[in-house]
């Protein structure tokens, strides 16, 4: 078997996520680990695998199948997917929903050009949820939707964080409003607004001499991030933070309620309850970097989303064996 070539961007919790879920697949090995960071502090949890520096990268385009960019939405990913698409066939996990069309068109106009397919805003919100949705919508009549998440650790939400200057490190949970819930379940379609769904708590460690004021107001009105919800802001020490704040646990649900018939209330759920939230990310874009690769094999270019891409495509399993297993 000719297994996929697989490279990494950056080596944070999703990239050795990204690294543990390769070493699952038995149609996948890892050629490298790119990083910005020295290649030396760098510890692969598979010894054999090579640890480089993010901008010896390019050197690799023949030997590397599809490149997984582990980075953050905030700053890395709007850069680096096209950057990195020029070379590779790439996936990423942009969810930065207010701007993923934008990322989208950017991405597509590289990866058209270069022949190469880039699948983007993998993982599960976007992702898995919006596979749910369209799926919900195309079943109920004039559904009615309401997502939520937490509680839990957002990463996308702590990446923002860590980049405001005089952050030196933070972890933010995202906690769902136990009223709005159960508005939902109930079958309830009046619209619910971000601050009445869900509450913001951060947890911040701030380099030495930074203001506590302006790293506050910082986060706080933060467009899309935070500003729209009611956002908490504690300050605490590195050792606070690492003795009570060291998991990534998370989770969600998507919830549509419509109508079927003439007046049947039906009510259609999808939901996540995940120890770590980057090992099960990481997973996600690992089986797109599967359908990634196929589809370049076809010569299907250009920059796709979870909502362009035909399910079996993710599997190792042929089709012939999902349909007999599986359907």
């Amino acid at each position: 078997m000719n297994k996929i070539k697989i490279g990494i961007i950056g080596y944070g919790n999703l990239g050795r996520g990204v690294e543990l879920s390769v070493a699952q697949q038995p149609d996948m090995e890892l050629v490298g680990i790119f990083t910005r960071r020295d290649p030396q502090t760098i510890e692969p949890q598979d010894p054999v695998v090579k640890v480089h520096q993010i901008n010896e990268a390019q050197h690799f385009k023949d030997k590397i199948d599809v490149m997984i960019l582990c980075g953050g939405s905030a700053t890395d990913l709007p850069e680096q997917t096209p950057e990195f698409t020029q070379w590779f066939n790439t996936v990423d996990s942009f969810d930065n929903h207010a701007e993923i069309a934008q990322h989208l068109a950017k991405v597509n106009q590289v990866a058209t050009n270069a022949e190469k397919v880039s699948v983007i805003s993998t993982g599960w919100d976007p992702g898995l949820f919006s596979l749910n949705r369209v799926l919900f919508s195309s079943i109920l009549s004039n559904p009615h939707f309401d997502t939520f998440w937490g509680k839990g650790v957002s990463q996308g939400h702590s990446d923002a964080i860590r980049r405001i200057e005089g952050v030196q490190d933070a972890k933010q949970y995202t906690i769902p409003v136990t009223s709005a819930i159960e508005h939902v379940r109930s079958g309830q379609s009046q619209p619910l607004t971000a601050r009445q769904k869900h509450r913001r708590e951060c947890y911040v460690v701030l380099k030495e001499g930074a203001d506590e004021h302006l790293v506050r107001e910082a986060i706080i009105t933060m467009p899309n991030y935070f500003e729209p919800y009611e956002t908490t802001v504690h300050f605490v020490t590195q050792r606070e933070l690492d003795e009570k704040h060291s998991g990534l646990p998370h989770g969600g649900f998507v919830v549509a309620s419509g109508q079927t018939g003439v007046d049947n209330q039906q009510v259609m759920e999808f939901k996540l309850d995940l120890d770590s939230n980057p090992e099960f990310t990481a997973s996600v874009l690992t089986a797109y970097a599967r359908a990634a690769y196929r589809l370049a094999n076809e010569g299907q270019f250009g920059a796709k989303t979870v909502l362009d891409i035909p399910i079996a495509l993710l599997s190792f399993a042929s089709r012939e064996e999902l349909i007999q297993s599986l359907l």
